[in-house]
């Protein structure tokens, strides 16, 4: 077993030391060995179009028709996706949406699973 701290961010028993730094190679949180669970960052509350919170590993569906900036396809009403992170700023949640790849989507146009 790991003689490192467990992540601070996601509990990861799977850390490892990277120069002075100690690094999560599940959630990709870096951090020093003397930094307490209290200066970790505070978690960014981001709500669904219904209200419900959503968090990282979630599953949701997209509620409207969206265009792809940049390119001439669409993402379709009802198209599955997992949240793979949760950042600040207007494009809310990193994520994996079938057949369509790695995005940033806000949040306000999609509905959490229900599991």
């Amino acid at each position: 077993m790991s003689h490192y701290p467990p992540c601070p961010k996601c509990r990861s028993e799977f850390t490892y030391e990277d120069r002075d730094l100690l690094v999560c190679p599940e959630c990709a949180h870096e951090w020093t060995r003397g930094e307490s669970e209290s200066t970790t960052e505070t978690p960014v509350s981001v709500k669904d179009a219904n209200g419900n919170d959503l968090f990282e590993g979630d599953s949701a569906t997209l509620i409207k028709d969206l265009k792809v900036k940049g390119s001439s396809s669409v993402l379709k009403i009802g198209s599955k996706l997992t949240v793979k992170r949760i950042v600040e700023g207007d494009h809310n949640i990193d994520c994996r949406v079938d057949k369509a790849g790695e995005m940033m989507l806000k949040s306000e146009f999609v509905k959490k699973a229900v599991s």
